[in-house]
């Protein structure tokens, strides 16, 4: 969809005339294969795609049952009702299939577009730097990514090069920790290798970063910072893992061959906690806050690797 609004930007500008760079925008996603619709009202036209996954802030309209998720009501700040839009009823035969917000891998940035972060954490008494390779485009692809279901937001991979600068390292790093250790390693460098700041005081909304654009900005939060744990551990060692969110808070949990300290049960199967956020207390593997030890959870995401 990024590629569609540059080459739409190209050929009709935005800033010279939105209705018709819409148009573009709405002819080019049909032309792709996905069932893309607009509809006019009150001087707005308005730009939507239908869609079956669980996205909770985008303002959507249902059509036959069906529904369409508004790709454009960011330009206009809100939307009205949907009986305030007169849908145009023109059909591009190839736009029949649903549009999806799963984002499986990412655009291949030229390495010359990237910048080198430096980043370090304390472990066992002992400093570890990593020269991240960072790229703000990344940023602009994710400007009005939506909040999706757990496990579409946990999948998001990072770009090639970004993947580069860490990963190996991170195994070179873990090379001689038995696993345990290499996942208090992971958890610990999640928790303290990033400023923390809740998304209220950093956007003033609800806006989970993706792995990559946690390791690029200066602030993130716990569900950042969890999808940042998942990503790792899934990378390295590819054990199960559960999502516990909380009313305030989502925690990560692993399982082990042996439970390590504190621990749930869910499906029959014992996930160790593992806190990859900032707390009041220094947690281990096993332990949790406090504050939420008499909390009600809910699992909302867990992780069973594919076994080959």
């Amino acid at each position: 969809y990024q590629l569609i609004r540059k080459t739409a930007e190209q050929i009709s500008p935005k800033a010279e005339n939105y209705f018709r760079y819409t148009l573009y925008k709405w002819f080019l996603l049909n032309k792709c294969g996905y069932d893309a619709r607009i509809a006019i009202g009150n001087d707005q036209v308005v730009f939507y795609v239908r869609n079956d996954e669980d996205i909770s802030d985008i303002p959507f309209f249902m059509i036959d049952e069906k529904k369409y998720m508004c790709l454009n009501y960011h330009d206009y700040g809100k939307l009205f009702k949907q009986s305030v839009y007169i849908p145009v009823k023109i059909k591009i035969a190839e736009g029949i299939n649903p549009f999806s917000y799963k984002v499986t891998r990412m655009p291949d940035f030229s390495p010359e577009h990237y910048e080198e972060k430096d980043v370090q954490f304390s472990y066992k008494q002992k400093i570890y730097h990593f020269k991240l390779k960072i790229n703000e485009e990344v940023q602009t692809i994710f400007k009005n990514y939506p909040v999706v279901d757990y496990e579409s937001y946990f999948n998001i991979p990072l770009s090639r090069e970004t993947y580069s600068s860490l990963i190996p390292i991170l195994r070179q790093n873990l090379k001689k920790m038995d696993q345990k250790k290499g996942v208090d390693y992971l958890m610990r460098f999640t928790r303290y290798a990033f400023l923390y700041e809740d998304d209220g005081e950093n956007f003033g909304k609800e806006k989970r970063l993706s792995p990559e654009q946690t390791l690029l900005t200066k602030y993130s939060d716990c569900d950042d910072r969890a999808a940042l744990f998942f990503f790792l551990v899934k990378e390295i060692y590819n054990l199960p893992m559960v999502a516990l969110l909380y009313p305030t808070h989502l925690t990560m949990a692993v399982q082990f061959d042996k439970p390590v300290g504190n621990f749930i049960t869910y499906q029959g199967k014992k996930y160790s906690f593992c806190e990859p956020t900032p707390q009041l207390q220094d947690l281990k593997i096993g332990e949790i806050s406090n504050n939420l030890k008499n909390v009600t959870y809910e699992v909302v995401y867990a992780y069973e690797p594919t076994r080959k």
